[in-house]
């Protein structure tokens, strides 16, 4: 009997490197990843003695700190300009003195934030390109020397990139989601885009942009829906929506209630517009101001140099606006490779707010290549890193595709190992000449940590239970070398204690420290009895601080 020989089926043959949708499997590993490549960065910078350079680093922690240390600890201790999520997630750490001294109560929260940001980059990176060149940009993106340092410090951006890319990707899978008629995971991205904005409202003001772009997007989506999916998701559009304008609303407020100007943040005494006023010469301006063409200029030479080395930026910048073009291409000739092409357009959103900012918000931005040569709010460019990285990869993909047409198509199959060395190369290079955001932290720790060091040595002197009056709001670095408790100090964080402070130093305090040009020294001046000069410390670059003991306060008198 002759056996009978079947003929297999057809076979679909699925190319791995084909742009798709990520597992969580392929997230977990990028984002351990990012924990290992964090962590060998905090070992570095820990040893350099770098995690404290920034003063906004100092004050970050400080803030941190006397919500649970303080005369009247609360979140009334937030302040009304900095926003307050980064301060929030430092709690937790903060209590133990020697976390905040060290500044290692903020590594958890910006190293988890670096990990989760460079997973998001590598999940978008698969929505847009193939593998390999998904992996160059995550790549471009994880090694930037200047992200691996944010990701060991108080600041802000690392949290808020994070917060930024993943908010891009859950746009991305809802709209995908909502596209293909799957209502339960579109319910479940739009809650999680929610839950996202309201993380960046309260960590950066760019974030009330973004949140604003994401809500329209979404909103777009729904309308363009069959009627039956607009229904099922309208009740979670609207909780969304109520996300959306939650944050804002509740900073409003908040400023209202604690600082009396609901846009205290925007026009009040620490706000970026009476900063430029004090620190600007009478009638001058810094470049950029009320000038658009200026203001481009500014923030996007910072993007260049904060993501690459020497003037390869320049290089850099054209090939992310050419992977941009090919992404517009691509859509209005319908051969998008996927929605993420289309909605990572949401990582530009912070060219036109940081433009907006330098020309109509009083944010200066100083680099060594313009005018006038110096360090200031270098870190802005940060913003654009995600988007430079992923539509820079995507022009190279271009040229691969050019290439493996081309003859002979062994110069295709070195492309992309090449592509990865000068991701490397990048990193080295910029390690080698410093990068502009260490750099700015060095140049403008230069004469705050000495000043600040001499005043903690004399601070360390004066028993630690005694009130000492001193504005800290510049120099609350003293406060935290000395390992003095905030409980024991009479500044503006406390208007009580500071009011009555400010009309009877002697009586108030045992110590009293005034700088040039402070509250404290026009209170000395203006009740001197009861006050012994002990010591003066200057330093270059920092006003004089003259210190006090009281001969009035009842302690003293025993």
């Amino acid at each position: 009997m002759r056996q009978r020989r079947w003929l297999p089926a057809e076979t679909v043959v699925v190319d791995p490197e084909a742009v798709r949708p990520v597992t969580r499997g392929e997230t977990h590993i990028f984002f351990t990843a990012g924990i290992l490549l964090g962590f060998f960065a905090l070992m570095v910078c820990s040893a350099k003695g770098y995690i404290l350079l920034y003063g906004d680093a100092v004050a970050h922690l400080g803030i941190a700190r006397r919500i649970v240390d303080a005369r009247y600890p609360g979140l009334a201790q937030i302040g009304g300009v900095w926003l307050p999520l980064p301060h929030l997630l430092i709690v937790p750490f903060i209590g133990k003195m020697s976390m905040w001294q060290s500044g290692m109560a903020a590594v958890p929260m910006s190293i988890l934030s670096y990990a989760a940001s460079v997973a998001g980059v590598w999940r978008l990176g698969r929505r847009m390109m193939r593998a390999r060149w998904a992996i160059v940009a995550t790549a471009f993106y994880a090694l930037n020397p200047n992200l691996l340092y944010l990701a060991t410090t108080a600041m802000t951006e690392a949290l808020f990139l994070a917060l930024l890319v993943w908010t891009v990707v859950a746009t991305v899978e809802g709209i995908a989601a909502l596209r293909a008629g799957q209502v339960g995971v579109a319910r479940m991205r739009m809650l999680l885009a929610g839950l996202l904005i309201l993380g960046q409202v309260f960590t950066r003001y760019d974030g009330w942009i973004v949140g604003a772009v994401v809500w329209c997007c979404f909103a777009v989506a729904i309308w363009r829906s069959e009627e039956a999916v607009r229904r099922q998701l309208m009740p979670v559009f609207l909780i969304f929506t109520v996300m959306c304008v939650a944050g804002p609303l509740v900073w409003f407020w908040y400023n209202h209630h604690f600082e009396h100007d609901w846009l205290d943040f925007l026009r009040g005494p620490y706000s970026a517009k009476q900063i430029e006023r004090k620190t600007a010469p009478p009638g001058q301006h810094y470049r950029g101001w009320h000038n658009v063409g200026w203001a481009l200029l500014f923030y996007t030479r910072t993007a260049q140099i904060d993501a690459a080395a020497w003037e390869t930026g320049f290089g850099l910048m054209l090939a992310a606006i050419y992977g941009l073009w090919l992404a517009g291409k691509r859509r209005a000739t319908a051969q998008a490779q996927s929605l993420g092409e289309t909605f990572a357009l949401l990582l530009w959103v912070p060219l036109p707010f940081y433009i907006y900012s330098v020309a109509y918000g009083s944010v200066p931005i100083f680099i060594p290549q313009l005018w006038p040569h110096s360090y200031y709010n270098a870190r802005y460019g940060m913003e654009m890193l995600p988007s430079l990285s992923l539509y820079a990869a995507l022009a190279a993909e271009r040229l691969d595709v050019w290439l493996r047409a081309a003859k002979p198509e062994k110069w295709a199959r070195l492309w992309q190992p090449a592509a990865l060395l000068l991701c490397a190369a990048n990193c080295a290079v910029m390690i080698y000449r410093i990068p502009p955001v260490l750099k700015e932290g060095i140049v403008n720790a230069t004469t705050r940590v000495p000043f600040e060091h001499q005043l903690a040595v004399v601070m360390e002197e004066m028993p630690p239970d005694v009130p000492i009056m001193m504005s800290t709001s510049a120099h609350i670095g003293a406060v935290q070398v000395a390992g003095r408790t905030l409980r024991s100090m009479i500044s503006e964080n406390d208007s009580d204690s500071w009011q009555a402070g400010l009309a009877d130093p002697a009586g108030s305090a045992a110590y009293v420290i005034a700088m040039k040009g402070d509250p404290v020294e026009a209170a000395v001046k203006a009740h001197p009895q009861g006050l012994a000069e002990l010591e003066v410390i200057c330093t270059t670059g920092q006003p004089c601080a003259k210190v006090y003991q009281s001969t009035s306060w009842a302690g003293n008198k025993k």
